[in-house]
């Protein structure tokens, strides 16, 4: 079983892969199952029909408006994917939420609108206060003491908080845009922990996302540590995705990923079916 938990098309704002074309490819590369897993960012980006209404509440970037996922194309667009590739490929209905902890109303309406089609949701903390990592907002005028650990307070307040979501991705991501470096994971042992307590309590898990290897990472994302830590609590449920956004992408580094999970003491990798964890040898 080959499976990438974690992939982006071009519903999402910062991806111009186009749905049908991932499929094809991973046909090509003998995947046998993706998720598509487009980004809901509440709290920075509008929806498509406040878009509609007023094309200035969305910032550009690199030329494309800063949007969430259309829900009303999205759906549809991944049954009828799902239909055209069976039976060389399961395409899994997904999204990747990034959570805040005054959004989860938002996310909660979300979830329930459509509660009949999730397979799996991707939890994220990818911004904290409406200010994002990826451009340093959040971390201008801030000690790396003061914006790590509020990373990942947000994160406990997000988990304790809400149900809906199977598990958390990249879970150290704020590493990938700290200015100073990496944080030492020793810092922030006791607050990982208690999140991860949470997730497994919650029947919840966690993904490897091996987009560590082109973003040139010294450790794996999440680190060796944490991944050794989760399985040291007990966790079980856990994803491999690629965060992919391009066809360079899509599936990259999964095997050499599962004999990391090996190494630490894993045994079984996970999809997932109508929120459902299924297991597979790794």
């Amino acid at each position: 079983m080959l499976a990438d938990y974690h992939v982006h098309t071009d519903f999402s704002d910062d991806s111009v892969f186009p749905l049908e074309d991932v499929c094809a490819l991973a046909v090509e590369r003998g995947i046998d199952e993706i998720c598509i897993t487009d980004h809901v960012d509440y709290g920075v980006r509008p929806d498509w029909d406040e878009y509609r209404r007023d094309p200035s509440c969305a910032k550009i970037v690199e030329g494309k408006p800063s949007i969430n996922v259309d829900y009303e194309r999205y759906f549809p667009a991944i049954e009828r994917a799902r239909g055209r590739f069976a039976p060389e490929l399961t395409v899994k209905t997904g999204m990747e939420f990034g959570v805040q902890s005054h959004t989860l109303d938002k996310y909660q309406t979300l979830f329930d609108q459509h509660a009949n089609a999730w397979d799996f949701i991707i939890l994220s903390i990818h911004q904290v206060g409406d200010q994002e990592f990826w451009d340093g907002t959040f971390q201008e005028g801030r000690t790396q003491e003061q914006y790590n650990m509020q990373h990942y307070e947000e994160m406990l307040r997000v988990v304790q908080n809400f149900d809906h979501w199977s598990v958390i991705g990249h879970l150290d991501h704020i590493k990938r845009y700290d200015p100073l470096g990496p944080w030492p994971d020793v810092n922030i042992r006791d607050i990982v922990a208690e999140i991860l307590e949470e997730a497994i309590r919650r029947d919840k898990g966690i993904e490897l996302n091996t987009s560590s290897v082109r973003y040139g990472l010294s450790d794996l994302t999440p680190s060796v540590e944490i991944l050794s830590l989760y399985h040291d609590l007990g966790g079980r449920i856990l994803t491999i995705g690629s965060d992919s956004h391009k066809p360079e992408h899509l599936g990259a580094h999964i095997p050499m990923m599962r004999e990391r999970l090996q190494e630490i003491g894993f045994t079984e990798f996970c999809t997932f079916d109508h929120m459902e964890p299924i297991f597979h040898r790794l």
